[in-house]
């Protein structure tokens, strides 16, 4: 039989309302440590307290979270529509677009055949970040938000609102480029056509720029937004069909591609392996990394996944190691069958399958570029809408943006204003001047996910460590956290522009010190579901690594981190500080269809 499962929250969370029937579905815990730490940020009026002070206690209030759902009165909510099979399809389409036939070629120029290494270490430093998603999205089925919502439960509401902004930026900069390419991809087609040849004005699809390059014109990149904007708001249903098909297409042209090339390939192409040494490999680790990008939108998909505590590990890590075998298969076959040396920077495999007299393989590569980069806008516009739904219904956005179409079970208006803002900027802007500024928000909510997964584990309650002074366990664990991401960005900085050699050392060795206070001076949790392995290690490694690559980043994306938080900060202090309700119940739960009982 059943037992009722024990409320986790704390006092000044639990409504006081009649008795709910008894539900099979688990209440997923939250460590002590997060929920002491809670009571002390009660979500107090404002009304009558200096500004400041205010503000202050709302920024450190958290989101107390349960798995425990209600089905709403209304009808209105998202569908449980999603199984394995189209969660892990969705995790490819997200991660592979047109780079697997440009970003391979472009790296192989420096690191040669060894540029395989490279996409199996970035692959590998993708797992670990894989891995911190799988738990938490096993422990937080219930509700969308992915690493914004795992911020607010695990640390506090302005941190996630400064996560969504930043992931926000990443997003909409990327979907107005991506439509741009597509466009361009697809006027490319056109002219194959022998009097359309020439005859396509460029604002039609390439862009023309206006004023000095401020102003790009657009015409086909806002319509294929439109396009499919439409569709996702249609029906999870049916963007999902959608994407299975494209992206079930891409992969076996991406197979037919390989096996095409196997054929062609001469190994004396693979020597030597490394022609410029071990660091080239691991800088173009650096570059590749992003190209693995994608399996996180498996984990905001949490609220339409049907078994979400099974299915969405398996989304996540099997989308990413599909990614890893795909990327490796490619490069082996480039780099053989024609020299590094050889490969050109705009479309290396096309050229490489040319140069071959394999015209026909050219022809599928360039459809699965476009096939790539569609699935890459669809699953990027519907991750946008998610999240836009999970701040509404915090109250952090106007409470619009959480509105679910009580037929359709789509975010109308989230996806909407998505597609909208994607449209004007990919119709009006040359946005691939930003891409400098890219991967910000990516590595900024992977880092903040594993520093999740660790503060979700503690608890304070077991551990015989006393606390340093004034500062507590937890407070005591959250600062080893921000001294092991400064040191990996000291690393990366020392690693960048060739600083001594000490310098790299010591900031490793405080790295390790407080990577040994996580291990030895906290006690940890086994959480239910999905358990990433070595906590704290793991997480560590990740954040370290993360924030070796933010290094990396041009420094313009370093401004406009700062800048954009910035502005942030104002929103919160004059919206979302006095709107937000993390534990109102209202909030809190959840409609679901189609949720399939699940045994206790």
């Amino acid at each position: 039989m059943t037992q009722e499962p024990t409320s986790i929250l704390p006092a000044w969370a639990r409504t006081p309302t009649t008795r709910r029937p008894k539900s099979r579905r688990h209440q997923l815990p939250i460590s002590s440590g997060a929920m002491e730490e809670a009571d002390d940020h009660r979500p107090h009026s404002s009304a009558g307290r200096p500004f400041l002070s205010g503000l202050c206690a709302a920024a450190l209030r958290r989101k107390p979270l349960g798995a425990h759902t209600s089905t709403a009165a209304s009808g209105e909510g998202l569908v449980r529509q999603l199984g394995v099979h189209e969660l892990v399809l969705l995790g490819i389409g997200a991660s592979i677009g047109a780079g697997i036939f440009v970003v391979t070629g472009t790296v192989a120029r420096d690191a040669g055949p060894g540029v395989t290494i490279s996409f199996v270490l970035a692959g590998a430093a993708c797992v670990l970040n894989a891995l911190c998603y799988a738990e938490l999205a096993s422990r937080f089925p219930a509700v969308v938000g992915g690493a914004y919502l795992y911020t607010y439960a695990a640390f506090n509401e302005i941190t996630a609102f400064l996560v969504f902004t930043q992931l926000m930026v990443d997003y909409h900069i990327g979907a107005a480029s991506i439509a741009r390419s597509l466009a361009s991809y697809f006027i490319q087609f056109l002219e194959l056509i022998p009097f359309l040849k020439g005859h396509i004005p460029s604002w039609i699809g390439h862009g023309e720029e206006f004023f000095g390059g401020v102003v790009s014109i657009n015409i086909l990149a806002p319509i294929l937004l439109i396009l499919l904007t439409a569709i996702l708001c249609y029906g999870v249903k049916e963007s999902s069909a959608v994407n299975t098909f494209m992206t079930t297409l891409k992969i076996v042209i991406v197979i037919v591609v390989v096996f095409a090339g196997v054929f062609e390939v001469d190994v004396s192409n693979w020597s030597p392996f490394m022609p410029n040494g071990f660091k080239s490999v691991v800088t173009g680790a650096t570059v590749v990394f992003f190209a693995y990008v994608g399996f996180d939108a498996v984990a905001n998909s949490a609220e339409e996944a049907k078994r979400p505590q099974r299915d969405l590990p398996i989304g996540i890590l099997g989308s990413l190691l599909a990614c890893v075998l795909l990327y490796v298969a490619v490069c082996l076959v480039i780099t053989g069958m024609v020299p590094y040396t050889l490969l050109g920077e705009d479309a290396p495999l096309a050229e490489a399958f040319a140069a071959k007299g394999l015209k026909f393989v050219t022809v599928l590569i360039s459809i699965g570029a476009v096939v790539g980069l569609t699935t890459t806008l669809l699953v990027g516009l519907y991750v946008q809408s998610r999240l836009y739904l999970g701040l509404g219904r915090d109250g952090l956005l106007p409470s619009i943006f959480a509105r679910v179409h009580p037929t359709r079970h789509t975010p109308l208006h989230s996806q909407i204003w998505v597609g909208c803002v994607a449209a004007v900027m990919a119709g009006l802007f040359n946005v691939h001047m930003l891409s400098h500024i890219l991967s910000v928000g990516t590595l900024t909510g992977y880092s903040v996910v594993s520093a999740c997964v660790i503060t979700l584990r503690w608890n304070d309650k077991a551990t015989s460590c006393r606390s340093l002074g004034s500062m507590s366990i937890w407070q005591e664990g959250a600062l080893c956290l921000v001294i092991v991401a400064l040191c990996g960005f000291i690393v990366g900085l020392c690693y960048r522009f060739n600083y001594s050699i000490a310098f790299m050392v010591v900031a490793f060795l405080i790295a390790v010190a407080a990577s040994f206070a996580l291990q030895f001076r906290q006690a940890y949790v086994d959480p239910p579901g999905f358990s990433c392995p070595g906590v704290p290690l793991v997480p560590v490694i990740s954040v370290f690594f993360n924030m070796v690559l933010f290094a990396q980043l041009h420094e313009e994306a370093w401004y406009r981190f700062v800048i954009l938080s910035l502005v942030a900060v104002g929103i919160y202090s004059g919206y979302g500080q006095y709107n937000a309700g993390p534990s109102s119940s209202d909030h809190s739960s959840v409609g679901y269809h189609g949720v399939p009982s699940e045994a206790p």
